[in-house]
């Protein structure tokens, strides 16, 4: 489900030396600090900065997982720590998640100190990413990966929109409406009409961003996605009539 809405906007009334019904000496209408330009034709302008915002659901889950092992010698910690790596990868296939969605994406190996420098043992540990493309399954999935043994990690989960596209457009929309209704407005309150657009700039887009965070598997879908923004700010200059 995605929704609009729109957000407040900035407005500046530029003039180029006429006087606008309704203001003094020639001041601008603004929330920040006036400008002047030069208008085509000398005719006054209204610069608008609009912002559209909608609200989409994450439908991609990451699982950031992996083991730790210690061993009393070094290669028995990598060996050990290789297997139960692999006994997770397969776990997590079984899960649902596919091959290409699964990255090594740490390998470590060290000596640990009883009291420096006389080593007590070594520890490895191998990192896996597992995307989840099904938020569906994610509680299945963090479940397979629990239940492999006590060398398995979990270090926590994020969400994202795997196509924002469709927001975005909405966005977008959302911004022109706020820039227009804004500029209406103040053109309204100068005694003016409000004329062509000159000038549409996209100023800022705020993608939807992840959210860090781990929800342990006790319940049946205790993960929840929740919702993400995605937000859009436009510049448009329209002509005062």
């Amino acid at each position: 489900m995605i929704k609009t809405s729109q957000a407040v906007a900035s407005a500046v009334l530029v003039s180029t030396g006429l006087l606008l019904t309704g203001l003094s000496g020639g001041t601008a209408l603004a929330d920040s600090e006036p400008s002047v330009t030069a208008a085509e034709g000398n005719r006054p302008q209204i610069t608008i900065v609009g912002e559209g915002t909608v609200s989409t659901t994450p439908d991609i889950m990451r699982l950031d997982t992996g083991v730790e092992v210690r061993r009393p010698t070094a290669g028995a910690a990598f060996t050990a720590a290789r297997v139960a790596a692999a006994d997770l990868t397969r776990a997590l296939l079984a899960a649902g998640v596919a091959q290409r969605d699964l990255r090594t994406d740490e390998l470590t190996l060290g000596p640990e100190y009883k009291e420096y420098p006389t080593i007590s043992g070594y520890r490895a540990t191998q990192g896996v990413e597992a995307i989840v493309r099904d938020i569906d399954d994610a509680d299945d999935v963090v479940e397979a990966a629990a239940a492999v043994g006590e060398a398995v990690r979990l270090n926590g989960i994020s969400f994202e929109v795997s196509d924002n596209r469709a927001p975005l457009r909405l966005a977008r929309d959302a911004a022109f409406r706020d820039a227009q209704s804004r500029a209406t407005q103040y053109a309204r309150l100068a005694g003016r009409g409000l004329g062509r657009v000159m000038e549409i700039s996209e100023q800022n887009v705020t993608p939807p961003t992840p959210i860090l965070g781990f929800a342990a598997a006790v319940d049946r879908a205790s993960i929840s996605p929740g919702r993400r923004n995605v937000s859009v700010s436009v510049k448009v200059v329209y002509e005062l009539e």
